[in-house]
């Protein structure tokens, strides 16, 4: 097991570490409460073996686990994408989740961090994610690291059936 230094807080108990395909049903349940709290419970269509594929024999996808007394608290999955008008890859963090009895402690800005880290250290030229309009919470969270809201983009997106539909049209 890898552990990550977190050497910003004097917490020695809270440990950051990469996952390990072991800890494949740990993401899996983490996701699904991350989905509980954001309302979208029925949009977890994965399974545990998907992840463990995608995540660690595909290598689509990077985690790190959060542990508070060696019990998983909390996650960051993300994954490298590229800027053209930068010219160098830059880091999307997919989900970030921190169970609501460890809120309060630092763990998520931990976690974020952890993730400024890596970037910094693969040369990125961002460090990006999306966050639910009505998330107040982590809204003024994220704002009071520094980071800036992208109000004049718009996300889109296809789902599984849009991409089929518009993969064999022409």
């Amino acid at each position: 097991v890898q552990y990550l230094q977190v050497k910003f807080f004097n917490m020695n108990n809270f440990q950051i570490r990469k996952a390990t395909p072991e800890d494949t049903q740990t993401i899996f349940d983490l996701i699904y409460k991350l989905a509980v709290y954001e309302k979208l419970e029925n949009d977890v269509i994965t399974s545990v073996e998907e992840l463990r594929t995608n995540i660690f024999e595909k290598k689509f996808a990077e985690v790190l686990i959060a542990e508070e007394d060696e019990k998983p608290v909390g996650f960051a999955l993300y994954f490298h994408n590229f800027s053209t008008f930068v010219g160098k890859p830059g880091i999307y963090l997919e989900d970030l989740f921190v169970e609501p009895e460890t809120r309060g402690k630092g763990y998520g800005k931990a976690l974020l961090v952890e993730l400024a880290r890596i970037a910094k250290e693969r040369n990125c030229g961002r460090l990006e994610w999306s966050v639910l309009d009505w998330n107040t919470p982590s809204i003024e969270f994220y704002k009071s690291l520094g980071a800036k809201p992208m109000d004049e983009w718009t996300v889109f997106r296809l789902d599984k059936a849009g991409i089929e539909n518009l993969a064999k049209s022409i």
